[in-house]
């Protein structure tokens, strides 16, 4: 009985074995491959910004560059690129992610960032990544299923080259498809895709995205209460972020169904509003401004709702990039003005801003949690745990993308399976 129950065990383990090493190979592969674009593509767009701030009036050109954006996707037969949302169709339905997206998207949010649209990166790296993993994938000829995992490597790697988070990185696009299960099958895949994008990053010299908090107040129960009345209230704020976006592409594609016109509408607009603000603070990804809320504690007061103006008028019009960077300055500006107003630590306040923003605007609580142990250290984990549970459960079935599908309830164990709003 003993040597059958073996025999039938080496077997088994064998076969894992053989899957182990299949995914190891093409998740080295893959992490190669999208690390390096990646290494790349943080460059490019590093350069990008550093020209815009050299010469501030290269935001005038944005609506030219609008038209040559749409000019290159209508030239490769792209005019209905649907971004994210066709990476994570891909996922759920098997929808082919054509390789031409993948320099596609990567030129043009090169350009929306040089000539200052309010745009973040690693929407546009989730993208690169997919694409990239999904031809892999094809071109290994992979099942549906396998390539389903290989997007999913691919989204891993390319959002731990950019922003340096590999723990993030792997379980976001486990998590991001799917709220309420997780895609178990492509932990090792991811994880390994992960950090090797990771190391291809730091060979290249390209730094972590780093907040370290200088001290972090004790948790007690007035410090909880605080921070759950902050979580409550970016809750509210994440989903005005997300109707914000989805119902300016809908009063664009109304009042101008032409996307030539659409696109140097939006641009224009921009332009507009950069002239009366006075500054560049709300164009591009906005890092600086994040990194001037962690050095100083404090924040403009309409900074938070001015990010977010800028971002629906950039990425509703048709420019491309993502919106996770803006979703956290939204979440460190309000929470630094709030930490601010209430007299705590608004420095504090600002990563768990952060945390329950970036949780709200994408139903990933699990991605949210790690994220903020990565940018922020362990020491505030119950404040990070709180911000990101109450933001997960109050921003309701709101969420940047509507290809995502909400599998499991937020209130109870029933299983919806519906998109978000």
């Amino acid at each position: 009985m003993v040597i059958k129950e073996l025999e039938h065990y080496i077997r088994h383990f064998a076969k894992r074995f053989l899957i182990f090493l299949k995914w190891l190979l093409f998740s080295v592969l893959s992490g190669i491959l999208v690390g390096s674009a990646g290494a790349v593509f943080h460059y490019c767009i590093f350069y990008a910004t550093k020209a815009r701030g050299l010469y501030p009036w290269l935001i005038f050109l944005l609506p030219g560059a609008g038209l040559l954006i749409v000019g290159a996707y209508h030239l490769m037969h792209d005019e209905k690129d649907t971004g994210t949302n066709l990476v994570l169709s891909a996922i759920h339905s098997g929808e082919h992610i054509p390789l031409k997206m993948a320099p596609l998207i990567f030129i043009s949010t090169i350009m929306t960032h040089l000539f200052g649209g309010s745009a973040g990166r690693e929407g546009a790296a989730l993208q690169l990544g997919g694409s990239i993993g999904n031809s892999l994938g094809r071109m290994l000829k992979f099942d549906e299923k396998d390539q389903h995992i290989m997007i999913m490597c691919g989204m891993s790697a390319a959002f731990s080259a950019l922003f340096g988070t590999p723990l993030s990185a792997a379980i976001f696009s486990m998590e991001v498809v799917s709220v309420g299960i997780m895609h178990y099958a492509a932990l090792v895949p991811c994880v390994v895709a992960s950090l090797l994008a990771q190391g291809i990053a730091k060979y290249c010299r390209i730094a972590p995205e780093q907040f370290p908090l200088a001290s972090v107040p004790e948790f007690t129960f007035q410090s909880a209460i605080t921070i759950a009345v902050l979580a409550i209230l970016c809750a509210i704020v994440s989903t005005l972020f997300c109707i914000l976006l989805h119902t300016g592409e809908a009063l664009y594609k109304k009042y101008f169904p032409n996307p030539y016109l659409r696109i140097f509408a939006g641009g224009a607009l921009v332009v507009a509003l950069t002239l009366l603000v006075g500054n560049q603070d709300y164009n591009g990804a906005g890092m600086p401004f994040i990194a001037r809320c962690f050095e100083t504690g404090k924040a403009v007061p309409y900074a938070f709702l001015l990010k977010m103006l800028f971002t629906a008028v950039t990425l509703a019009a048709g420019y491309k990039g993502g919106e996770i960077v803006p979703s956290f300055f939204i979440g460190a500006a309000f929470g630094c003005l709030f930490g601010d107003l209430v007299g705590f630590s608004p420095e504090l306040c600002a990563a768990a801003g952060m945390g329950a923003v970036f949780c709200g605007v994408t139903n990933c609580p699990i991605t949210s949690l790690f994220i903020c142990f990565e940018l922020f250290g362990f020491e505030g984990m119950p404040y990070y745990l709180l911000s990101v549970a109450l933001g997960y459960m109050l921003s309701g079935y709101y969420g940047l993308y509507h290809s995502q599908k909400i599998v499991y309830s937020k209130y109870k164990t029933e299983f919806i399976n519906r998109k978000t709003r």
